[in-house]
């Protein structure tokens, strides 16, 4: 189906032609959106046509709007403001739209080329320290339906997922892990992976909470207890030591997060 605007187009061409004998070439009719404030759909500059017609805005869009409503049931009504001529789209038009160009599956989209923009799309990434849950399942969908949305726009996508598998807050399941785990791993747990790594992220949040409490009840600010808690600081010399690449440490990081990976794997 032709496009509106190129249909429009033509028609002031041929307006010209017909009532003023010397066209303009289809690159010199302006087509823009009707602006809200205004009724119409689209609206053709009359601006620079003058010169075919020698009459002023307001007469020369009073004869092309006649013109194209005489000459096209594509168009229902007219109105010029000033310089501007406002065109309503009939119904004709959307139905014959909704029933040929919407059934097309490619319809709305831009084909990529070498010349398309690159854009990279980053979900959900999480995090190696618990397992996934809603909100990743919502990130995913989120992160998947934009990255269509742009492809189908002429974007060519990388779509990319970090998982972040380091940091403090991997450090601190490790160290909970360390200090009780007594050599706990998924199988002998009967536990997922990432279920029990998790587990073990909350047993560090509770002996962290238990350990500030017990510092402001010593009369220790809350803030000052909440920086100074004895397992936190054990958690970032934990950190200290992963960043020196420490056997021990790094050994233990591989395990855990191999258990995480095969439970996300699992999910």
């Amino acid at each position: 189906m032709q496009k509106i605007d190129q249909v429009i187009r033509l028609l002031v061409v041929d307006a010209i032609r017909e009532t003023w004998g010397d066209p303009p070439g289809e690159e010199q009719v302006q087509i823009q959106k009707t602006r809200r404030e205004f009724i119409g759909d689209f609206t053709v500059v009359v601006f620079p046509l003058l010169r075919y017609s020698k009459l002023s805005p307001e007469e020369t869009g009073k004869v092309l709007g006649k013109y194209l409503l005489a000459h096209s049931d594509l168009l229902s009504d007219f109105n010029v403001i000033k310089g501007f001529l406002n065109l309503v789209v009939s119904q004709k038009y959307w139905k014959d739209f909704l029933d040929s160009d919407l059934r097309v599956v490619s319809f709305g989209t831009v084909t990529i080329d070498g010349e398309s923009p690159l854009v990279m799309i980053e979900y959900s990434s999480p995090n190696t320290n618990k397992p996934l849950h809603l909100g990743h399942i919502r990130n995913n969908l989120l992160g998947h339906s934009i990255s269509l949305i742009l492809e189908a726009t002429g974007n060519e996508v990388r779509k990319v997922n970090l998982v972040n598998d380091r940091g403090i807050h991997i450090c601190k399941s490790m160290l909970a892990w360390k200090k009780e785990g007594k050599g706990e791993d998924p199988e002998s747990s009967g536990k997922k992976g990432d279920h029990l790594v998790g587990d073990y992220y909350v047993r560090y949040d509770q002996m962290y909470k238990s350990q500030v409490q017990e510092l402001v009840d010593q009369g220790v600010r809350k803030a000052e207890a909440e920086a100074g808690a004895p397992i936190l600081q054990e958690a970032r010399e934990m950190l200290r030591k992963w960043e020196a690449e420490d056997p021990e440490v790094r050994s233990l990081w591989n395990t855990m997060n191999g258990w995480v990976y095969k439970g996300f794997e699992s999910t």
